[in-house]
């Protein structure tokens, strides 16, 4: 007799199933730690075992733009620097880009402090800034999730010229941040370990804010106008002051790994028509347009 196998749909979800379980039913915490020590170990045999089996299991790893090609470990090869002139900054006036590369997650219009990380899960503003002065800033205002996938170009940069006086760090959970899990927990970027910089634009009225959002094997955010890493060993005060300008397209720092920036705007700006969920968006690419008139 005839026995149908699983469907497509059977199978996807149960490599769904999979996926989630082994990400995120696991001690996290110890798991990221351990990670964060094992990827540094700067041993050329467990160096050269730990990429071959990352480009194993992630075919789109591609180092051809990487400025240097030999790593020292498999943290050298995961913070990897381009070579110059990898990527083209739209250097518009009026144009906001995308700070790095990344796959274009949930995006619109922040309804009353309210938005989404997918779907039928949403967040509020309150939970993920804990700044009330932000959260009134963009209770109105606009939002796009830009998800790096860990085979991606992992720093970020400036997406405008602008200023930076402190970077708020929020201490909390290493959740995987990918589709699947986004679809299954409730708030999830608000449970993880994040950083708010809070970005002033040139004429001194504007402001975005980037949120990079850690996640397990990756709770590692380093600023480049701050002497420590924003990790899970961090203890030092949740309220860092700095004095850094930046350039458009001018390196701010990067992630140990891979994880995800949601981006802020109020609605003087606008979305850049081009952008769709599931949209790969690299570095230096539109993400946002200031309006020639605000009142529009």
């Amino acid at each position: 007799m005839f026995v149908p196998g699983p469907s497509l749909f059977q199978r996807l979800f149960q490599v769904e199933q999979i996926n989630f379980l082994l990400t995120n039913r696991i001690p996290r915490r110890y798991a990221t730690i351990f990670m964060g020590w094992f990827s540094k170990l700067e041993n050329p045999l467990i160096r050269t075992v730990s990429i071959a089996v990352w480009r194993f299991f992630a075919s789109d790893l591609d180092l051809s733009e990487a400025k240097k090609t030999h790593f020292t470990s498999l943290h050298d090869c995961f913070i990897r620097e381009l070579k110059p002139g990898s990527r083209r900054i739209d250097m518009s006036a009026d144009t906001i880009v995308s700070p790095c590369d990344a796959i274009v997650g949930a995006f619109g219009d922040v309804e009353d402090g309210q938005l989404f990380q997918a779907k039928g899960f949403p967040y509020s503003l309150s939970d993920l800034l804990a700044d009330p002065d932000l959260v009134a800033r963009y209770r109105n205002g606009r939002y796009i999730t830009l998800r790096l996938k860990s085979t991606m170009y992992h720093r970020f940069h400036a997406p405008t010229n602008c200023h930076v006086s402190e970077v708020r760090y929020i201490s909390g959970d290493t959740w995987n941040v990918n589709p699947i899990t986004l679809k299954r927990i409730e708030r999830l970027y608000c449970k993880n370990e994040r950083a708010v910089i809070d970005l002033q634009l040139p004429d001194a009225t504007r402001h975005i804010t980037l949120v990079p959002v850690a996640a397990i094997l990756v709770a590692g955010i380093k600023m480049h106008c701050l002497p420590e890493v924003l990790d899970l060993r961090y203890r030092g005060p949740n309220h860092l002051a700095c004095d850094a300008s930046y350039a458009k397209g001018q390196e701010m720092g990067y992630f140990q790994h891979g994880s995800t920036i949601i981006v802020f705007a109020d609605r003087s700006l606008c979305l850049a028509p081009a952008l769709h969920e599931g949209l790969q968006i690299r570095l230096g690419q539109p993400l946002m347009h200031i309006k020639a008139d605000p009142a529009q």
